[in-house]
């Protein structure tokens, strides 16, 4: 699953990542633009918070699951938050 964040300057993000304690990612201060790719544990939804700093802006969080766009959210302003989130969903055979 792939997390995106663009804007410009820098905001603080959180995210779901693999983890054997299921605890999310803390990144602070992270210069726009960013991306990730990582693999989420099934039992967790994958999910990105923005929280931009006390200068503003704005910045735009999108999700994708398998190369399938699932969500798109805008934070604005001082202290403007956005969050994206998705589901899993069992892999479908051919």
């Amino acid at each position: 699953m792939t997390y995106e964040v663009n804007g410009e300057g820098t905001a603080n993000l959180t995210y779901q990542a693999h983890s054997e304690a299921g605890e999310a990612v803390v990144a602070k201060s992270i210069e726009l633009a960013w991306k990730k790719t990582i693999e989420v544990p099934l039992d967790r939804a994958p999910v990105v918070t923005i929280t931009l700093g006390e200068q503003g802006g704005q910045a735009r969080c999108t999700l994708a699951v398998r190369g399938e766009h699932v969500q798109t959210a805008t934070a604005f302003g001082k202290f403007g938050r956005a969050t994206c989130q998705g589901e899993f969903a069992a892999p479908t055979s051919q």
